[in-house]
């Protein structure tokens, strides 16, 4: 890919291209939309321009893991489904147990086309646990010229960040390569601390003769991210949105966690022992990787076979003032707590389509083999002084194992559809795949200071599976301009697999989870939707409304008082009841004037209990309420210009107030967010700018002060004082400069 394009191709790339053809609500981001944004940007940030998509986070970027959240049509990103090239990514949860986020999957730059389906992915999807709307992402190919494209980034709070990559050309037999790297880093903006990741792809095709061919592809990541505070409303009333941890001051650390184990007053400005914590990070290493071949057995026999791989180490640091560090390791009253993964998983996943006539008969199975581990550990600190950096690896000395659990999920999907060309105008498909997750939980021996101590975990074996999850649609074109469509899906999501999932059977005791094993059932959705689509040279325009039954709905209680649960109670898994959502997405793009554009889309969304949530004993009138953290309005709005040398564009993105209490007691204000991007294409005839980009990103143009995710520690039935600490503070204006030079 070269970072010079011809005027005549930089007005004809449609940068949002809404599905015109599809028999669902689709909507594709270009390569080129998310290359305008600041570099290293999360593509979930940039697909938050789609009609019915939440996206928020407490960093400019969008990349900081703990806050991210992305909802779609009153569905979290743990009943969402990811994939990159076809690879599952797993549930995107924080502290993920079987994939990882798109960020740390695929460098930005190496993005392709990303298509979003919002109301239920195909059939084909390998995703076990997508009961709304899927994104799948892709990556680019090697170009068939030798090229180096070079970039680098400067920006607010100390932004930097390089990228180099190195394309082969067409070689000798077809083939083609690419090997990417680049280096990010940034000060936090609040506080004290960074967000930092090294990462590196490399992607290969080669030809096998005319009618196959061979994909290789190739990722490592290193991630470190120092978290922002959890703020309560409280909090931010009366304190502001910039309260942070206090990475910089060990001796007030100290007093706080001194005056909470002690019962004494806590020192000036400080409420309790949760308002700001020492340090706490997030620490990940991942090597993902994927074969595949593609093959044309005759002209009417085509598919695909595609074997992959993912290792990933992990580790959640939190600077506990609620475990003291014992006198003979160091003697501090505070501890590090770590929760620690290791994900090993490999997979495959095939299809074979047939053309006969009308119709198109496409089936497909993917396996995947998960083991899953995870621990909870405590290491000691000293008394004068932190150990190690503030994103530091804690290994091998623990004083003190919590708890530590092994679990394997073995998935296993098989799906068959059919697509009917009935006449030219008249497309109907229509299909169904089958689902089963075998889950195994192994609860391991915990040990305080060389004594052995009881997991308090459960152990033993569950199953999620159904035979027949059918979809069925039909797309009917009126005329070259006009299309109507409508499906229906029904789809089930598995368990989770391990001792902290918000569904994991795993993460009660070992008596409820007895209690409950043969009650639990998985979570189902029925999602319905009609639209209505119009496309020409210069307009794309589409309405949809839809009507979503989400059955069975899963709900981790702890039975601890209402706050951030951070010394890890085990909860109770619970089928509460049910949602329904009904909703509308309309979504325009206007290309006028040659060079100019608007982009505008709204979206409204309408997502209830069905029941009341009974707790403890004491039931709660959830029944009516609104979703927690999904909004009843969304909207973009865009304008754009470009003529091949200068672009740029401002958008506003709006959300509507939203709640983090089941009883809605509690709600945070809408946000208007402005962004500005802007840049210029070189098109001299000397080697020196030929070939060279200049970009400018603003975010948060205006500035604004909001409440950027909710729900970052979970939510609460009820929140009467609005103490609860699960919001993250939106990031301020911030500015951010890339030059990018295409040699060759």
């Amino acid at each position: 890919m070269t970072s010079g394009r011809s005027t005549r191709s930089a007005q004809a790339e449609s940068i949002i291209v809404l599905g015109a053809g599809a028999a669902r609500e689709t909507q594709s981001l270009s390569h080129l939309a998310l290359q305008e944004v600041a570099p290293g940007t999360s593509p979930l940030k940039t697909l938050s321009r789609l009609p019915g998509v939440m996206f928020t986070s407490s960093d400019p970027l969008g990349s900081y893991e703990w806050s991210q959240q992305i909802i779609i049509r009153g569905f979290d990103q743990s009943r969402l489904g990811f994939t990159m090239d076809g690879i599952p990514l797993g549930n995107l949860a924080y502290g993920n147990d079987n994939g990882l986020s798109i960020g740390r999957a695929l460098q930005t730059e190496n993005n392709g086309t990303a298509t979003l389906v919002q109301g239920a992915g195909a059939v084909g999807v390998a995703a076990s646990n997508d009961l709304g709307g899927a994104l799948e992402f892709t990556s680019i190919d090697p170009s068939e010229k030798f090229g180096v494209d070079v970039a680098g980034t400067v920006g607010s709070y100390g932004t930097w960040r390089t990228f180099a990559r190195v394309n082969s050309g067409t070689m000798k037999g077809g083939g083609r390569l690419y090997v990417s790297y680049d280096y990010q880093d940034a000060n936090k903006w609040k506080g004290d601390g960074i967000q930092q990741q090294q990462q590196a792809n490399a992607k290969f095709v080669q030809p096998l003769g005319d009618k196959v061919k061979l994909t290789l592809f190739g990722d490592y990541s290193q991630r470190a991210e120092n978290d922002y505070q959890d703020l309560s409303k409280q909090l931010i009333a009366t304190k502001g949105y910039n309260v942070d941890n206090i990475t910089d001051n060990y001796g007030l650390a100290k007093q706080i966690a001194t005056a909470y184990q002690n019962g004494t007053p806590f020192p000036a400005g400080i409420a309790n022992q949760d308002q700001s914590y020492y340090n706490s990070a997030g620490l990940r290493q991942d090597v993902l990787g994927y074969g595949k071949l593609d093959f044309h057995i005759t002209d009417r026999l085509k598919g695909f076979a595609t074997v992959y791989g993912h290792t990933n180490t992990g580790e959640g640091i939190y600077a506990t003032p609620y475990t003291p560090t014992p006198a003979a390791l160091g003697g501090s009253p505070i501890s590090v707590r770590t929760t620690e993964y290791d994900i090993h998983r490999e997979g495959f996943i095939g299809s074979l389509s047939y053309d006969i006539g009308h119709h198109t008969i496409e089936g497909g199975f993917w396996f995947e083999d998960n083991n899953f581990e995870q621990a909870r550990r405590f290491y000691p600190l000293s008394i004068d002084k932190y150990t190690g950096s503030s994103v530091h690896w804690f290994r091998g000395n623990a004083f003190e194992t919590q708890w530590q659990s092994a679990f394997n999920t073995k998935t296993y999907q098989f799906h068959i559809q059919d697509t009917w060309q009935i006449t030219p105008a008249l497309k109907f498909n229509y299909g169904f795949k089958s689902l089963v997750v075998d889950n195994h939980g192994r609860q391991l021996e915990g040990n305080i200071q060389g004594v052995p101590t009881a997991n308090p975990y459960a152990s033993g074996a569950i199953v999620s599976a159904n035979g027949f999850l059918p979809q069925l649609a039909a797309n009917y074109r009126i005329n070259s301009h006009n299309e109507i469509f409508g499906d229906f899906a029904r789809n089930m999501a598995a368990f989770d697999n391990s001792t902290t999932g918000a569904t994991s059977p795993f993460a009660m005791t070992s008596a409820a989870y007895a209690a409950a094993k043969n009650t639990l059932h998985p979570e189902m959705s029925y999602s319905e939707e009609v639209g209505y689509r119009f496309h020409n040279r210069h307009i794309q325009a589409s309405v949809t409304g839809y009507y979503i039954e989400f059955e069975d709905r899963l709900a981790s209680i702890t039975p601890v008082s209402s706050g951030t649960n951070v010394q890890g109670y085990p909860s109770i898994l619970t089928n509460v009841g049910g949602v329904t959502a009904r909703g509308i997405d309309t979504a325009f793009n206007y290309r006028f004037a040659g060079d100019w554009s608007i982009y505008a889309s709204y979206a409204y969304n309408d997502s209830v209990y069905n029941d009341n949530l009974t707790t403890g004993g004491v039931t709660y009138g959830t029944k009516g309420k609104s979703v927690v953290a999904m909004p009843h309005n969304l909207a973009n709005v865009e304008l754009a210009y470009d003529d091949g040398t200068i672009w740029g564009n401002v958008g506003m993105q709006y959300q509507g107030r939203r709640t983090y209490t089941y009883t809605n007691d509690q709600w945070v204000k809408p946000n208007d967010i402005f962004n500005l991007n802007l840049g210029y294409r070189f098109h001299a005839h000397n080697w020196v700018l030929n070939g060279l980009d200049a970009q400018i990103n603003v975010t948060n143009l205006f500035d604004k002060r909001y409440v950027a995710t909710v729900g970052s520690t979970g939510f609460a039935v009820s929140d009467p004082t609005g103490s609860l600490q699960t919001l993250q503070a939106g990031a301020p204006r911030m500015v951010f400069f890339t030059l990018r030079k295409h040699f060759f």
